[in-house]
């Protein structure tokens, strides 16, 4: 298997730790707008140079009512926690008009990791999610639906740093530190 196209939010998230172990890392920013672009512009120039990646893998920091504080847990399934076009009849979590399926699932990998769907939005959430999920991010929707668009194989994995509660910004900011070794971990196994 060839290696993935890495794509992050932030660079505070590997250190420069995963960079270290020869792999190439786009850092999109934060917010499901800047994933979105990123990753379009990556994929674009990489097919226009005739090298395009054989599967996409975003790797960041994530909340989660559920996980642990500490665990790197995967996703295969994803939704748009704060598309809300409610007043127009349509359920939370879906685009009006978009005929693509509420929830987006790949083909999973990273048997050993525990699942769960994630859901992302530009919202740092300190509470329930208002849709089902057990993971909370800010980008790995807009990934997936690029990827699902491009007919690209994707994969997630994140390091829960915190409950996506009321102590979220402190616990995040805390654990934050300890996701790149996380995911060098993970990667030896790619």
């Amino acid at each position: 298997m060839s290696k993935p196209l890495i794509i992050m939010a932030m660079k505070e998230e590997s250190r420069g730790l995963i960079e270290s172990q020869g792999f190439d890392v786009v850092y999109c920013g934060v917010g499901k707008v800047n994933a979105a672009y990123a990753l379009t512009h990556q994929l674009a120039r990489l097919r226009h140079e005739g090298s395009s990646p054989s599967w996409v893998l975003n790797l960041g920091s994530a909340g989660s009512p559920v996980f642990a504080s500490g665990a790197l847990v995967a996703a295969h399934r994803f939704i748009q926690r704060d598309m809300d076009a409610t007043g127009l009849g349509v359920e939370h979590g879906k685009t009006p008009f978009d005929p693509h399926p509420v929830i987006l699932e790949f083909a999973p990998r990273f048997a050993d990791l525990q699942h769960g769907i994630c859901g992302s939005g530009d919202s740092f959430l300190q509470g329930p999610p208002p849709v089902e999920c057990q993971i909370i991010d800010m980008e790995a929707y807009a990934l997936a639906k690029v990827c699902h668009l491009e007919a690209m194989p994707f994969a997630c994995a994140k390091f829960i740093t915190d409950g996506a509660d009321g102590a979220a910004h402190t616990d995040w900011q805390e654990n934050l530190r300890y996701a790149g070794d996380a995911f060098v971990k993970l990667l030896k196994t790619v």
